[in-house]
């Protein structure tokens, strides 16, 4: 079994675009491809890398790491690298593909001379990004939020911890209108699928309909708001996990609509 990590190559763009899901004839994810990658690429000069991760030549998972300045989370520090998502396919699990992603993210952290490395982990009963897994590979906590946590590895003394950024979103009410503030980035191709599912459905709404946008890789937006993904319709959260169905929203818009009356 040999297992090779390697900074993503034209070869790679497909599977690390798309998130794995490879000749799945998903229109959605298939179009949110190309857009990705232009970013993810447009992105390397300031420092991004992408470490895909072949198991006897096959593709088996993938990690995202930048320097925090550049990073799309809700993390704010300086001089550490963020990786915030770490892919590691179920049908490869326990072939030590997750520990090998993380050394070459941690040498990925040493080559652009930064003191640390860190993202954000989740405990309970949550699939992604499990906080219990990076602990057991060495990282600390740096700061909990409920089950969401920062979790950090420190390869310098002087090294200072990261933080959440603080929350700072206040609705703007706008008479007779449904207001539809959109946080999103085109990182994540959860986040961009669901961006354009969100544009898609406010349309069909017409004028009742006031989308507003703020792109949490514009680094002017994140540090204002503090929000990397989110939904709100009249200033109430829409949940969500995966991408939103457009079902949800078309509802949610409805009762909103109602309560005009």
């Amino acid at each position: 079994m040999s297992i090779i990590i390697r900074d993503m190559t034209k070869d790679d763009e497909y599977y690390v675009g798309t998130c794995t899901h490879v000749n799945e004839n998903n229109n959605e994810y298939e179009i949110s491809c190309p857009r990705r990658i232009s970013w993810l690429r447009s992105m390397e000069k300031h420092g991004l890398r992408v470490k895909v991760a072949l198991l006897d030549g096959v593709h088996a998972g993938f990690l995202y790491i930048m320097p925090i300045e550049i990073n799309p989370l809700q993390i704010q520090g300086r001089d550490l690298m963020i990786f915030p998502c770490l892919v590691s396919q179920t049908k490869f699990s326990k072939k030590g593909i997750g520990p090998e992603l993380i050394k070459a993210a941690e040498e990925e952290t040493k080559s652009q001379d930064r003191n640390g490395f860190a993202t954000i982990g989740y405990f309970g009963d949550f699939w992604f990004m499990p906080a219990d897994y990076f602990l057991k590979l060495g990282f600390k906590v740096a700061e909990r939020r409920g089950e969401e946590v920062i979790l950090w590895k420190n390869l310098n003394q002087n090294a200072e911890p990261p933080q959440f950024r603080e929350e700072n979103y206040k609705f703007k009410h706008i008479k007779g209108k449904i207001v539809i503030d959109l946080f999103w980035n085109r990182f994540c191709l959860t986040s961009d699928v669901e961006a354009q599912r969100v544009r898609d459905v406010s349309s069909e709404f017409g004028n009742d309909v006031i989308l507003n946008e703020f792109s949490a890789v514009d680094q002017r937006i994140l540090q204002q708001y503090g929000i990397s993904r989110r939904i709100y319709v009249n200033g109430k959260i829409i949940d969500v996990g995966p991408e939103i169905e457009k079902t949800k929203l078309r509802e949610a818009i409805k009762n909103a609509l109602n309560k005009l009356d």
